[in-house]
């Protein structure tokens, strides 16, 4: 669900950086084909949100093997991962599961060729177009190393396999079946994301506001159906609809501090089925993205003036006013913790080279991992980050204008899966012994 923009000054490097080597980047990349296989096999057999059941039982066997304590279905397909290894903080590792319902079309010698069905009941091919796949296999890659150096850190490892951030309810669903009071409470959550505008195994972070509030919004416009050669017979919804639609415009450019973030997009407008029928009714979904909780409400208290506002100047009754509904749950804005944040980057700095770490712009996508931090605001300091994954080569093309890069969610997503999971992996193991480091 993931969306990152591109920072122009990092078209220069990846890969190309010169790193020293060192032990942990060693290990990993002994490990390396055996991972690359479980990528693949995850790639090719993906499986939509709170389905995540193959998935979920060929990664919690991983973990048991690596010496993990693993509970399995918590949050329906979710699993936790837990590790004692003396006293110290406590660290929590996520990655997500999901695919999207979307047919593969990378042409893949393992490209995905799974069909399933979602909520909306239509059997749709299944992909890891987000690249979820990368995520779960530098997950497994971190536990290996980490369960290997239980001698260089002390404290308690919770790791993570979260579904359904597609439709941003399995991190919530998680929190809700006992994440926080049946396991072990993180001082510190850690989690990363592959991203489509970046080189391959460039970082990228987001101190404070990283991703947005994303609130789905239904409005439905009642009207007074008729002919359409005899409008004034009638109380026209498209009419109205059109109102409520350029008027919540204002909402963002005069309502709205232009310092403080903020989007508010009809994405669909739905009413009649005929040219000279007037309907009875006009129904809208928006999307609405904000950073701050302040923010998300005076946007949903907008919508919701406005749209009896206007259904008032149009000579609606009383009783035939638009119904606004917002969608719930609703995905909570990411917040990394800003020192925290600083702190894991220097060391990146030192571990990958200044120029393979950058600052980048916040983003109006959203995530759920927002969800972990916000259930623990007071003792728990979190943060994610990006990880490039466009092969350098189509990368310089780009940056060329030969060519343009898919997204992800596009069925052409295929990220350069060994620099993605390599880098991830290291970073977060690295950072775990550091937080973990023996007093």
């Amino acid at each position: 669900m993931m969306r990152t923009v591109l920072v122009a000054s990092c078209a220069a490097l990846a890969l190309s950086v010169p790193v020293n080597a060192n032990e942990l980047r060693d290990a990993l990349s002994e490990d390396m084909p055996a991972l690359m296989a479980l990528y693949r096999d995850l790639h090719a057999n993906p499986e939509l949100s709170f389905q995540e059941v193959e998935t979920a039982a060929k990664l919690a066997i991983r973990a048991r093997a690596l010496g993990f304590e693993v509970t399995e279905n918590i949050g329906k397909t979710g699993v936790v991962a837990v590790m004692r290894n003396g006293d110290g903080p406590v660290v929590m590792l996520r990655a997500d599961m999901d695919g999207l319902p979307l047919e593969e079309k990378t042409g893949l010698p393992y490209a995905s060729k799974r069909t399933a069905v979602p909520a909306s009941g239509v059997e749709t091919g299944v992909m890891h177009a987000c690249g979820h796949d990368t995520h779960m296999t530098a997950w497994v890659g971190a536990a290996q190393l980490l369960s290997e150096r239980r001698d260089q850190w002390s404290g308690t490892l919770v790791m993570i396999l979260q579904p359904a951030e597609e439709i941003g309810e399995g991190a919530l669903a998680m929190l809700e079946d006992g994440l926080y009071t049946r396991f072990p409470k993180p001082d510190y959550v850690l989690g990363f994301h592959d991203a489509a505008q970046f080189p391959a195994g460039m970082i990228g972070y987001s101190p404070g506001f990283a991703l947005a509030n994303v609130d789905s919004v239904d409005v439905t416009v009642p009207g007074v159906g008729g002919h359409g050669a005899y409008p004034h017979t009638t109380k026209d919804p498209i009419v109205l609809a059109s109102a409520i639609v350029m008027k919540l415009q204002t909402l963002v450019s005069r309502e709205s501090s232009p310092l403080d973030p903020a989007v508010v997009t009809v994405g669909s407008f739905h009413s009649g089925h005929k040219h000279n029928i007037i309907s009875d009714e006009a129904r809208l979904q928006i999307t609405v993205r904000s950073y701050t909780d302040e923010s998300r409400q005076l946007l949903l208290d907008g919508i919701a003036r406005i749209a009896k506002g206007e259904a008032i100047a149009a000579g609606m009754p009383e009783d035939r006013m638009p119904v606004v509904t917002v969608q719930d749950p609703y995905t909570p804005s990411t917040y990394n913790s800003p020192d925290f944040t600083e702190t894991v980057m220097d060391g990146y700095r030192a571990r990958f080279g200044e120029e393979r770490v950058m600052q980048v712009p916040s983003v109006m996508g959203g995530e759920d991992f927002g969800q972990f931090l916000r259930a623990s605001p007071d003792d728990t300091k979190s943060l994610i980050f990006w990880v490039g994954g466009v092969p350098q080569d189509q990368f310089d093309k780009a940056q060329n204008g030969e060519g343009e890069l898919p997204s992800l969610h596009s069925p052409f997503w295929a990220p350069d899966a060994e620099n993605v999971i390599a880098t991830a992996a290291e970073a977060m193991s690295a950072t775990v012994l550091d937080l973990l480091k023996p007093a």
